[in-house]
This record gives structure tokens, C-alpha cells and sequence, in this order.
């Protein structure tokens, strides 16, 4: 009776070991699936570029770097140009700061070009896919929320030439000296250019004919700008008043994102980059 029974019982103990083999193998399967569709969740989340408003981005991308004590403005350390000597000339060493000072006196590496270049979903004055359609990620961001924002006014603006590279710089230069003589200073110096920092805009209006010109300045556009532009982290880099500090001419079409912490400090002190940076201490 035991011998006829006992090929019985082994059927029914491998029977129950494969259903048991097979239920821990589809186990196996849902984590395996069940980590991967995690995974893909995370990656998805990577591929977005912009996650709250722009004050609130440069906020947490730039927290604790610039802040007011009773003893004044202080900035972290890093914050500052680190330069190095090149040929008389102070090339900055740390270009991706986005509080970089660039201008007749500081100077971008020759081979500087922001890894992060996306093109901003704005109003330009052209239709072609080019350099100088893109900014920096953060900023073109906040380009975004000032060109809304202006929208929602009753203002309508135009991009007219973000990121611009040294060799670009370098034509535009060589062809100022070309027609206005060595001692033009309408055109920076390859270098010298904010527009190599992926950080600066020029902007015009349909009104003011998308020139890039001091008449912009007297636009129901450009005024806008002027009083609004902080808001969203960027200044009117070079204002009317303050061409020896920053050793440019009146533009009030040139925007430089900045940030809206420094932006707004810069609006209330009616100061200049330069300024600014005069007046913090670095920590």
C-alpha cells in the first residue's frame, strides 16, 4: 500500500514545489517590473526642466550665496571672480558663476561655452535655429515668466540676441574696428561679451522697429522692463548714468539674469553689478 502511495505523494510534492517555483518567479517578476517602472518614473522626473516660479528656482539654486546682515551684504566666496593672468589680461576661472562679472576689465576663457544652453519659448524677432536663440537653462526659464508676465500687461516683446559665442564675438569685433576705427568701444572685445555667459538677452519691441538702440528706452515696452525686469532675476545691465562704472554705453534693451535675490537688491540701491559687488563681503 506504501509503495503504491508513494509515487502518488512525490507526484503531488514536485507538483507543489513547480507551483511554488513558479509563483516566486512571477514574485520576482513584479519587482523586477515593479523597479523598473520606478526607475522610469525618476528618469522622467530628470527630464523636467523647471519646477516652480523663478524666484523660486533661483532661490534654491542659489541659497545662502547673498544675504543682508547688519553689518551689510555678504556673499559666499565662490561667488566672486577667481581669476588668473593671461597675457596681462584677468581671465575669469569659475565662468559658470552665475554672479560672473564680465566687462572691460574681466574676461571669459576663449573656449567658455555653457553646457546647460536650452532655447527659451519666447517671441523672437527671426524664425532661424540659431546660437543666439538660447540661453541658459535658469535663465531662459526666467525669460519665459517675463515674457508672460509682460503679455498678461499689454506688452509685447521680442528676443532679439541671447547666447553668443567667442568666435561670434570675435567677427562682430573685428568688423567694428573694420568701420569705426580702433578706438570703437560700441563693440566689446571677444571676452568682454555677457552674451558669451548665456546669461543676457537683448530684447525690443515691435514699436521701437527691433532695433537695439537708446529709443527703446522712451517705449511703453522698455519702460515696462525697467520697472519689472527685477522681478524676475534680471537688470538692465548697462543703465543710463553709469557708463564709467561699467564701462559701456546706455542700453536699456541689454537684460542680464541674475538672479531675482541680487536682481531686487540691485533695483532698490539703483546700483550696477560692479557697485554691488563693491559693497559685499565675501564669506
Amino acid at each position: 500500500m506504501l509503495k503504491k502511495a508513494a509515487p502518488l505523494f512525490m507526484f503531488f510534492l514536485i507538483t507543489t514545489v513547480m507551483i511554488g517555483c513558479s509563483f516566486w518567479d512571477e514574485g520576482q517578476a513584479d519587482n523586477r517590473l515593479q523597479k523598473e517602472a520606478e526607475q522610469v518614473e525618476q528618469d522622467r522626473d530628470k527630464d523636467v526642466h523647471y519646477e516652480g516660479t523663478s524666484e523660486e528656482i533661483s532661490a534654491s539654486l542659489n541659497e545662502n550665496e547673498a544675504e543682508e546682515t547688519e553689518e551689510g551684504y555678504v556673499i559666499s566666496a565662490d561667488k566672486i571672480n577667481e581669476v588668473i593672468t593671461v597675457d596681462g589680461q584677468a581671465v575669469i576661472q569659475n565662468p559658470d558663476n552665475i554672479f560672473a562679472n564680465i566687462n572691460r576689465e574681466f574676461l571669459l576663457p576663449s573656449d567658455y561655452i555653457p553646457d546647460d544652453l536650452v532655447a527659451p519659448n519666447v517671441r523672437f524677432s527671426f524664425d532661424e535655429d540659431v546660437e543666439k536663440r538660447y540661453l541658459r537653462e535658469e535663465a531662459a526659464f526666467a525669460l519665459e515668466e517675463l515674457f508672460t508676465a509682460a503679455e498678461e500687461a499689454g506688452i509685447e516683446l521680442f528676443a532679439i540676441s541671447g547666447y553668443r559665442s567667442y568666435e561670434r564675438q570675435e567677427v562682430l569685433y573685428d568688423n567694428a574696428l573694420t568701420n569705426h576705427g580702433a578706438d570703437q568701444e560700441v563693440v566689446a572685445m571677444p571676452g568682454q561679451s555677457e552674451h558669451q555667459t548665456g546669461l543676457a538677452m537683448d530684447v525690443s519691441s515691435r514699436s521701437n522697429g527691433f532695433a537695439l538702440s537708446a529709443a527703446f528706452e522712451e517705449t511703453d515696452e522698455g519702460q515696462w522692463l525697467a520697472e519689472h525686469a527685477h522681478e524676475y532675476g534680471f537688470i538692465i545691465r548697462y543703465p543710463k548714468g553709469k557708463e564709467e562704472i561699467t564701462g559701456y554705453d546706455f542700453e536699456p534693451w541689454h537684460l542680464r539674469y541674475i538672479g531675482t535675490e541680487i536682481a531686487e537688491i540691485l533695483f532698490e540701491n539703483d546700483w550696477t553689478l560692479e557697485e554691488y559687488l563693491g559693497e559685499v563681503t565675501p564669506i
